[in-house]
């Protein structure tokens, strides 16, 4: 995934690597230095990273616990962002550390992969309130140091199901908006309700009732349904810290599923946790990026974009779109091809787009997408044809069998024909577009914008 820039060395008294090299507003720089500077509240830094490092650890889904545990790490010149999947991939997490929550430094730009091991692990975990703490990312590695101990990890590979489950959480959470939120002592009260890692898959709908959260039976007002509350245990480590809590769902909640975000408030921080729609579903086989990648021109926007991308801290995608002279739907199809290789990701309570530095891997589009892949070799036999010249009827014949495909005419409009539509098929019959679109679908969705 990333290519060093020298050979990592054991010296007597600690470990020292070199970072890959980091595409940055002033260029490529070979050895970049992150951050350095001291943190304000050093024990939500402390402990929202063992947070992190206790989620990738979890299977959550039949629990066992694995020996992962190495996040992401961004620095985007606003924040330094710390992000993971859980080992069972149903579950996102990422630590925003925000301007506030450092005492002098600069916040540079880069990304990295670093594994907190049980040095770094139990060093954080014995972090005080008012302890002196400072924090650098760069040459160096991860380096966290005390007055009475400096603790420093190495970079290791990323995971190649994280690439694949970043882009499907960015555009899975695209979707999500702000359904309510309640203060600290709501928040801490819910928080120190949940249940353990290893509990049963409990399930619910999510409503705030009389300034407090509960877990209800059945759908009332505003509520938001969230598969495996044991998922969100993980969060009793910054209980103490925790100033407010925020929950983002589907804009109309009517099924008895869907993904959800839980945003924690810390002091200089914020902690968001992402679940899939079930407890046994991973985010990297989620193929919510398929509907977007089905376009002929998809690729070309994207090499455009990925040459225009500015640094700022959030992606502005009117002003990409007017660099590069395309419509705004064009803009978000190419976003979904860089979100393929990871380098695309979602912040809901800022309601925008960032980016992270790492490796554009167009292959991923069709390597990752076997579905798409399928979707075009059916174009290609001449398996699609109209029906009645209605553009959004379509039959699809595959494997001797014909296949009746429905096109909503809004998403069509929208430039995203596969949203909302509809397949005689099993894969519909079963996930009903859940899982993202089936190959008739999106074969369908080809056609279309080939006649067009």
């Amino acid at each position: 995934m990333r290519v060093f820039a020298g050979e990592s060395t054991l010296l007597e008294d600690r470990l020292s690597f070199a970072l890959a090299p980091a595409l940055t507003p002033d260029g490529v720089t070979a050895a970049p230095t992150f951050f350095s500077g001291f943190a304000t509240q050093p024990q939500v830094l402390a402990r929202g990273l063992v947070t992190l490092a206790d989620i990738t650890a979890t299977r959550y889904f039949q629990y066992v616990p694995t020996t992962q545990r190495d996040p992401i790490l961004t620095a985007q010149g606003d924040r330094l962002r710390a992000e993971c999947f859980s080992a069972c991939n149903g579950v996102y997490a990422r630590l925003d550390l925000l301007q506030a929550a450092f005492d002098g430094g600069d916040i540079a730009h880069g990304t990295t992969n670093v594994d907190l091991g049980s040095g770094m692990r139990s060093a954080l975990s014995a972090m005080g309130r008012h302890e002196l703490l400072h924090l650098a990312v760069g040459i160096d590695g991860l380096t966290v140091s005390t007055p009475g101990a400096t603790t420093i990890e190495r970079p290791v590979e990323m995971p190649d199901r994280w690439v694949r489950a970043l882009g499907n959480a960015a555009e899975i959470h695209h979707g999500l908006t702000t359904s309510f939120s309640v203060n600290a002592s709501a928040a801490k009260a819910f928080i120190a309700s949940l249940p353990p890692a290893t509990a049963k898959t409990t399930s619910g709908w999510l409503t705030p009732v009389r300034g407090s959260l509960k877990l209800v039976p059945r759908r009332t007002p505003g509520a938001i349904y969230l598969s495996g509350l044991h998922r969100l245990s993980a969060l009793k480590r910054v209980l103490l810290h925790v100033t407010g809590l925020t929950v983002f769902g589907p804009t109309e909640s009517t099924a008895d599923s869907g993904p959800v975000l839980i945003a924690v408030d810390l002091p200089g921080a914020r902690l968001t946790l992402g679940l899939t729609d079930d407890a046994w579903r991973g985010y990297s086989g989620e193929g919510a990026l398929l509907g977007s990648l089905a376009s002929a021109d998809v690729l070309e926007d994207a090499d455009l974009l990925s040459v225009i991308l500015a640094f700022d801290p959030v992606i502005n995608v009117a002003d990409l779109a007017r660099n590069a002279a395309l419509p705004e739907s064009r803009v978000h199809s190419a976003l979904a091809v860089l979100a393929t290789s990871g380098r695309i990701g979602w912040d809901a309570h800022d309601q925008a787009w960032f980016h992270r530095e790492l490796p554009d891997d167009p292959d991923r589009v069709l390597k990752d997408n076997p579905r798409l892949v399928a979707a075009r070799a059916l174009v290609a036999s001449d398996a699609v044809g109209q029906v009645d010249g209605d553009p959004n009827r379509w039959t699809v014949r595959s494997a001797g069998v014909d296949y009746l495909v429905r096109l909503l005419p809004e998403s069509i409009a929208a430039h995203k024909p596969a949203d909302g539509a509809r397949c005689t098929c099993a894969w519909y019959l079963k996930y009903a577009g859940g899982r993202g679109a089936c190959k008739h679908v999106l074969a369908a969705s080809l056609n279309l914008k080939d006649e067009s």
